[in-house]
């Protein structure tokens, strides 16, 4: 399966810029991957810009609105994606002030890491963990325990 990570900016904290490349280097070992950073530029313009760089993929978009996956039920989402010959997912952090109404109604699956507001270096952080544990639960690795 291909991931494509699309977010709005990059990690500007130390422990962000540190876990994100650990996270997105452990990803290699499961998936193609694929990054695009796109200016802060306010919702509308960013989501011409998303929109753009996820063409023909499966749209899954961090949003408070969205579902909240367990690791496992994560895990099997993104199995029945591939199932399903959807193999490209593009996950998709926005800017500060959200999605626009645009990206949201394109999104195949709208993602929710918690019902609280993450930081946004930190949202980044925990998208990749879970992502990274979700693989190693499909290939039925220790990691998850």
């Amino acid at each position: 399966m291909r991931f494509h990570f699309i977010t709005v900016g990059s990690p500007k904290l130390s422990y962000a810029k540190a876990g994100w490349d650990e996270y997105y280097t452990r990803l290699t070992r499961y998936h193609t991957l694929k990054l695009t950073r796109v200016k802060d530029s306010g919702p509308e313009s960013e989501g011409k810009l998303i929109l753009e760089a996820a063409r023909g993929v499966h749209l899954m978009p961090l949003d408070p609105r969205g579902k909240q996956f367990s690791s496992e039920e994560l895990s099997a989402h993104l199995e029945k994606l591939a199932l399903h010959s959807e193999g490209d997912v593009a996950f998709v952090i926005g800017g500060p002030t959200g999605l626009s109404d645009e990206v949201r109604a394109r999104a195949g699956t709208l993602w929710s890491l918690s019902r609280l507001t993450l930081p946004h270096d930190l949202a980044m952080v925990v998208m990749l963990e879970a992502l990274y544990r979700a693989s190693t639960i499909s290939r039925g690795e220790p990691y998850h325990k």
